[in-house]
């Protein structure tokens, strides 16, 4: 069995994001990026299947311009067997992700997908759910826990109100959450390995997918600066306080 693993590239959740003055996007000068913190999981999951001798290849996907070969070489160093890029230049929505992926399902025929539940830049979610649709095959979204029975993945999801298990028929999309695991940290040798490892370049028009969608992001802003707090003496001057704010 094939798994297809999908990785984005983010600013990465370390560094603190700055607004451009002009409020037209995040200023990604000088700035470290890396792999998507949910997709990273993603992949560690798919790995651990692979070496549990669940599955024989892993193959990472990602779509961008080059600069994403870098989290791809990062997934094949940490322990992926190939590598795939969809080449272009525009940013793309979750809409076109999904059907860009479908193709390289539809390519590739893996028995398994898994997608980090969301990315950090957009905080979307939709990604996996869309592919699922498109490819009309199960999903089981927000995964802490997963475990294969043959044609099956029985998944234990986080919801509001705490857990659920499912059942889903492979072949199926899965996206993961935070205590699914703790991905493994890449070592010299693995990264030095991983540069001869097959890496695929795919344009986006090749795949005959085209960037649609009516989703225009116009302006971006940080969030309003907090104000300060004030200390209260009793109980009394806090109630009085929260009511000429008009909270109460």
């Amino acid at each position: 069995m094939k798994i297809l693993v999908g990785i984005k590239r983010v600013v990465d959740y370390n560094v603190r994001v700055r607004v451009l003055n002009d409020g037209s996007g995040v200023d990604t000068d000088g700035v470290k990026m890396s792999v998507n913190p949910f997709d990273e999981i993603a992949l560690e999951e798919a790995l651990r299947i692979k070496e549990a001798g669940n599955a024989e290849e892993v193959i990472v996907v990602s779509a961008g311009g080059d600069e994403c070969q870098q989290q791809l070489r990062t997934g094949l160093a940490m322990g992926a067997d190939r590598a795939i890029q969809i080449q272009t230049s525009e940013s793309l929505q979750p809409l076109s992700v999904a059907r860009a992926l479908l193709k390289i399902i539809e390519r590739e025929q893996p028995g398994l997908v898994i997608l980090g539940k969301q990315a950090i830049d957009g905080d979307n979610s939709q990604t996996g759910q869309m592919l699922a649709a498109l490819w009309d095959r199960p999903q089981a979204t927000f995964a802490s826990k997963m475990v294969l029975n043959g044609d099956t993945a029985t998944i234990t999801r986080e919801v509001d109100a705490g857990l659920e298990t499912i059942e889903v028929d492979l072949p199926a999309v899965v996206t993961v959450d935070l205590r699914m695991n703790e991905p493994r940290f890449v070592k010299l040798p693995d990264i030095m390995k991983a540069k001869r490892k097959p890496l695929d370049v795919i344009s986006l028009g090749d795949l005959g997918v085209s960037v649609d969608g009516n989703l225009k992001i116009h302006h971006f802003a940080p969030p309003p600066q907090r104000q300060k707090g004030i200390m209260v003496e009793d109980t009394a001057q806090l109630v009085q306080e929260l009511k000429n704010r008009g909270l109460i």
